[in-house]
């Protein structure tokens, strides 16, 4: 008995060092360059140009009847004069489905650069605003407008970053592409039908920056530094509907489960048993980065989770939110509809969830989970929408290098780290012809910022939007 207990402290005791070593060991990575090179440029025309992009109501909708095709077209003929430069000097096509493509030809022609946005938005509620959502108003150094974070910041950072550098007589090294969408907010095509053009013309992207991760704080446990999230993947998307029959009938005499109740019941499985989790590329270099700036005990998980990965499981499924969304596919039933009348049992009822799919799942593996656990033949499971997961960038690379170095010499003190984006963007085209497709949106942004895109009283600090051009002149110069 002595010896069982000898060697079972021996056990503990070494399991307790290697823990402890490791953890120790766990610190920070070498930052990625910072350059000191002040960048100046005319600070208040970017601000008037992107005051003047704000004013177009470029509103997409899936329905586009309801778009104004004016003020997109009013939008594309302002630009040779918000950016005369560039209309000199770089190569415009148009392209169907309000695709709009510039090419600044470099010295070289072997590895080129994308660098993308789109200039459409969403909808407004615009009584529900403090101020007008398209009239670019400027109070107390902040501006207001749909949009302004979403994204004609960073179409006005690439545009006025090149207007810039081409009047200090600038070539970059190799050539530099600006892809543009206009229904990007709706999935629309015409990001594809650049990268249509891309391939038709043998067009390889050395590198590609769209929208995404921000310089954020607060978002990582234990990690006080601001941090600057550039994502490396996106999660897929599915739209699913679940309906269930019946003969209908009045409400008063009622089987013992009505389609809205297998329904409910459905929901309740699903949401109570979530996908599995799995530790991707993009989370993985995320915790190895950022944990190493944790806490003692944050570090500690993170630095040994071979066996402390149950621990993270069980801290994302009870929390939920980013954290959880970055860990495993998501659903989130979202809409529900049945009879109409409350006193009719509907002969057909219908809920709807929005599914973000991990990088591990794909639409087969879902709808195949989803039928598992439901597990009801009456429920009738059917995908609206779907796209799978991107393909996934590489980091240790120069691409990588140029996206992190422009982050960390324009936010001072930031760390910049791959992630996973649980969003959707134009980007995921472009893994048909490169795998260093970075998701960055050009600015520093808290949560409150955050939460006004898609949402009301959108706006963005003057010092912010300024950033974007900044950010913009020094990955171009890296190019």
């Amino acid at each position: 008995m002595t010896y069982v207990l000898i060697a079972i402290s021996s056990i503990v005791v070494i399991f307790l060092s290697v823990v402890l070593i490791r953890t120790l060991m766990f610190t920070p990575k070498k930052s990625a360059e910072v350059f000191d090179e002040e960048i100046t440029f005319e600070e208040d025309k970017a601000i008037t140009n992107l005051q003047r992009l704000i004013r177009f109501k470029t509103i997409s909708y899936n329905d586009p009847n309801l778009e104004d095709d004016a003020e997109f077209r009013k939008l594309i003929d302002a630009l040779p004069e918000l950016y005369p430069n560039v209309f000199k000097t770089c190569t415009f096509t148009e392209l169907p489905d309000r695709a709009l493509l510039f090419k600044w030809e470099g010295k070289n022609h072997t590895e080129p650069s994308v660098m993308m946005a789109h200039y459409d938005v969403v909808p407004v509620n615009e009584d529900q605003w403090d101020k007008p959502a398209f009239e670019g108003i400027i109070e107390n150094d902040v501006l207001w407008g749909r949009g302004s974070l979403d994204t004609k910041v960073t179409f006005n950072g690439v545009l006025f970053a090149a207007e810039h550098l081409i009047a200090q007589n600038f070539v970059p090294e190799n050539d530099i592409y600006f892809a543009f969408s206009g229904g990007e907010e709706i999935n629309g095509p015409g990001a594809s039908n650049i990268v249509d053009y891309f391939e038709s013309n043998k067009i390889e992207p050395a590198i590609v920056v769209d929208e995404g991760g921000a310089v954020v704080e607060n978002v990582f446990p234990g990690v006080k530094e601001p941090c600057g999230m550039i994502g490396i993947a996106e999660k897929g998307m599915m739209n699913v509907e679940y309906t269930v029959a019946s003969q209908g009938g009045h409400a008063s005499a009622p089987k013992p489960h009505t389609p809205v109740g297998i329904l409910s019941q459905a929901c309740c499985k699903i949401e109570n048993n979530p996908f599995k989790m799995h530790l991707t590329k993009p989370v993985a270099e995320m915790f190895d980065t950022l944990g190493r700036h944790s806490t003692f005990v944050y570090r500690m998980i993170f630095a040994n989770l071979w066996c402390f990965k149950w621990v993270l499981d069980i801290i994302c499924k009870t929390s939920g939110g980013e954290m959880n969304a970055l860990m495993r596919t998501t659903v989130a039933f979202t809409q529900m509809a049945g009879s109409s009348a409350p006193n009719v049992i509907p002969p057909e009822a219908k809920m709807v969830s929005n599914i973000r799919l991990n990088p591990e799942d794909n639409i087969d593996s879902a709808l195949e989970y989803l039928n598992k656990v439901v597990d009801n033949k009456d429920v009738k499971i059917k995908t609206l929408y779907a796209m799978n997961p991107s393909r996934i960038s590489e980091t240790y690379c120069t691409a990588w290098d140029k996206v992190a170095s422009s982050v960390v010499s324009t936010w001072k003190g930031t760390i910049a780290t791959p992630y996973l984006m649980v969003q959707c963007s134009d980007s995921r085209h472009y893994g048909r012809i490169s795998d260093k497709v970075y998701r960055f949106s050009a600015m520093d942004l808290t949560s409150e910022e955050r939460s006004t895109i898609h949402g009301n009283n959108e706006r963005i600090r003057l010092s912010c939007a300024k950033k974007a051009v900044e950010f913009y002149i020094r990955l171009m110069k890296q190019c």
